[in-house]
């Protein structure tokens, strides 16, 4: 047997606005319900069956969303920005009206992996300094990286502000010659989440990154289908791995 809920009930759940604001969508001939107008905000929709609309957009009705962009460069991890675009620009607006927001923060020029959800409990666990959720990143560097930069980067880097770095694992996929004009192409995986953190350990190091791509974080890759700007939900099973991921959690170094 299939259970019915109000279709005010049901858009208000969906963040649509308050049952009054919604009563004067309907009285406008704005929420359709299978391709029809709805005449009455008390009506009973079954929800896995009946199709509904707003402004002829499709409604999201879901309590917790997870959604995987490819974050393009030049844009902003925030909800909103005066001079920007921010991340929620990129996506549907039945998403941004379910609360969705981006779980920890990419470079204005960084592009890649970003989660987007609503589950604020999720988002902790995984921006939880305490939690070292490793994160993997692609970069291009204009100076040669070597094996004594892996040494250096896997003991610690202090950075400009007399932080040391928490240990880091870098592979060196090609090494780069400046004299050539060879970019060095690195994957870098580190534990925390400092302000430029990637940049500025390798300017620490007296080497520019000019390119700089999210892989991965925790159990979760980019999928390799998306180009920036396109976005997707995740998958029944990259959802049960974030829940179930287990992190290794420290009061400190």
């Amino acid at each position: 047997m299939r259970t019915t809920e109000r279709l005010d009930k049901l858009l208000a759940r969906a963040g649509y606005g308050t049952r009054s604001e919604i009563k004067r969508l309907v009285r406008e001939g704005a929420v359709s319900v299978n391709g029809v107008s709805a005449g009455d905000s008390g009506m009973r929709i079954d929800p896995e069956k009946d199709r509904l609309a707003v402004h002829g957009e499709p409604v999201v009705v879901r309590d917790l969303v997870y959604v995987m962009l490819h974050k393009p460069r030049g844009v902003v991890c925030a909800t909103e920005d005066l001079r920007h675009r921010t991340v929620l620009d990129l996506v549907d607006g039945a998403y941004r009206r379910l609360g969705v927001f981006p779980v920890g923060r990419l470079d204005k020029d960084t592009e890649g992996l970003l989660l987007l959800t609503n589950d604020g409990k999720l988002a902790h666990r995984l921006l939880s300094p305490r939690k070292h959720v490793p994160k993997t990143y692609y970069a291009e560097v204009e100076e040669e990286v070597d094996a004594q930069d892996a040494d250096a980067f896997a003991r610690g880097i202090p950075l400009d502000d007399g932080y040391v770095t928490l240990p880091a694992r870098l592979d060196i996929v090609q090494p780069g010659s400046l004299r050539h004009g060879v970019r060095s192409r690195i994957e870098l995986t580190i534990t925390e989440g400092k302000f430029h953190q990637v940049k500025r350990m390798f300017a620490a190091r007296g080497k520019r990154v000019v390119y700089l791509k999210r892989l991965s974080m925790g159990p979760l890759s980019l999928d390799p289908s998306l180009t920036p700007g396109q976005y997707r939900e995740l998958t029944d099973d990259e959802v049960s791995l974030l829940k179930s991921y287990q992190t290794s959690e420290t009061d400190g170094k």
